[in-house]
């Protein structure tokens, strides 16, 4: 009879994911080996593989489990049955807030995907289709007619571009969060930038300190 796997089994691959999200964020993953990586997991090389066949099995996983989070967020807002432009705003706070948490596995996703497999690198677009097809879907509810000048999905990528690379420059100890850039995207995707500062400034008097700040 074969044996089955040991309860920890999915814990341990956890922890490997969360270091090797951690190495090849901050090092590329071409410049991360697995020795490095057994290092980083506290384990030795041979009991690495017994978790993971290789590299790419790794960025497989890191990728696809995170857009499997992404996507569960989006769920989770529809499933609160807000109106549009309540649903965008909720949208947006909990894809800033899984950004933050979630730093090295959104910058491996944006910058190391594309050394998948085929079959792969396709699993995992066709997840990001998805979310940016729920986020023009909410775009063109809000300003009906997107849709026919084929303009929804293009807004919805100009959305992912504001709050896709802030990790880039939104900074732990700086004087915004990504709690306090969330609705400032709101504003500027519903409104534009009119009334974006005397808006801010409100909040900030409702909300003078923040836990955790950025750059």
């Amino acid at each position: 009879m074969a044996r089955g796997r040991a309860s920890t089994f999915e814990l341990q691959r956890a922890t490997i994911l969360q270091a090797a999200a951690d190495l090849f964020a901050e090092k590329g993953f071409h410049n991360a080996s697995m020795a490095e990586l057994a290092k980083a997991c506290g384990v030795s090389k041979p009991l690495l593989y017994h978790y993971y066949r290789d590299k790419d099995h790794i960025l497989f996983d890191i990728a696809d489990s995170y857009m499997d989070q992404l996507l569960a967020i989006v769920a989770g807002v529809e499933a609160r049955d807000l109106e549009p432009p309540a649903h965008l705003e909720a949208l947006i706070a909990r894809f800033m807030e899984e950004y933050e948490h979630s730093q090295s596995q959104h910058v491996v996703l944006v910058q190391d995907v594309k050394f998948l497999q085929d079959e792969q690198r396709d699993t995992v677009l066709c997840k990001e289709r998805k979310v940016v097809a729920a986020f023009a879907e909410v775009i063109e509810t809000i300003e009906p007619g997107l849709k026919k000048k084929r303009l929804d999905k293009a807004v919805a990528m100009i959305l992912f571009g504001m709050i896709n690379w802030t990790f880039t420059w939104l900074r732990a100890g700086g004087p915004l969060s990504y709690a306090d850039m969330a609705p400032v995207v709101t504003q500027i995707m519903l409104n534009g930038v009119t009334g974006l500062a005397a808006n801010a400034g409100k909040r900030k008097k409702r909300n003078p300190a923040t836990a955790e700040t950025a750059a």
